[in-house]
C-alpha cells in the first residue's frame, strides 16, 4: 500500500478555487491509476476524477464537468484535482485513491476507488458563504 496523503482543502465561498494534491512519501506515484473521490456528510461516497497510470486517459462525474481538472506532476510525484466554481453542494471530504495493473495504466472507471489498494485520509472541502 502506499502512504497517500491529501492536501489543499479549506474554506471557500461558492465561485472560488481550491487545488487539492496527492502524494506518496517515499514512494513513487508513476503508472499508478489514481482516483478522486469524496463523502458528503449524509451521502455515500462519489467518484469525482480519475486519471490512468500512463495519463493517458481521464474521466469526471457530470457533477463536475467543466469545473474540475485533474492532472499530474510526476517530478513532484503529485496529483492534483483543480477545483474552480466551487458550489456548496462540492462540500465534503476528498481522498486520493491509487492502484496499479495492466487495466488502469490505460484506463480508469470513478467506480474503481472501492477496488483499489491505497487510500487517502482525506481533505475536508467547505464550500459556504
Amino acid at each position: 500500500q502506499l502512504p497517500l496523503v491529501e492536501s489543499g482543502g479549506g474554506l471557500v465561498q461558492p465561485g472560488g478555487s481550491l487545488r487539492l494534491s496527492c502524494t506518496a512519501s517515499g514512494s513513487t506515484l508513476a503508472n499508478y491509476s489514481i482516483i478522486w473521490f469524496r463523502r458528503a456528510p449524509g451521502k455515500e461516497r462519489e467518484g469525482v476524477s480519475c486519471v490512468s497510470g500512463s495519463d493517458s486517459y481521464s474521466s469526471y462525474a457530470d457533477s463536475v464537468k467543466g469545473r474540475f481538472t485533474i492532472s499530474r506532476n510526476s517530478a513532484k510525484n503529485t496529483v492534483y484535482l483543480q477545483m474552480n466554481n466551487l458550489k456548496p453542494e462540492d462540500t465534503a471530504d476528498y481522498h486520493c485513491a491509487a492502484g496499479r495493473s495492466p487495466r488502469t495504466l490505460l484506463r480508469c472507471s470513478l467506480e474503481d476507488y472501492w477496488t483499489m489498494p491505497s487510500w487517502g485520509r482525506g481533505t475536508l472541502v467547505t464550500v459556504s458563504s
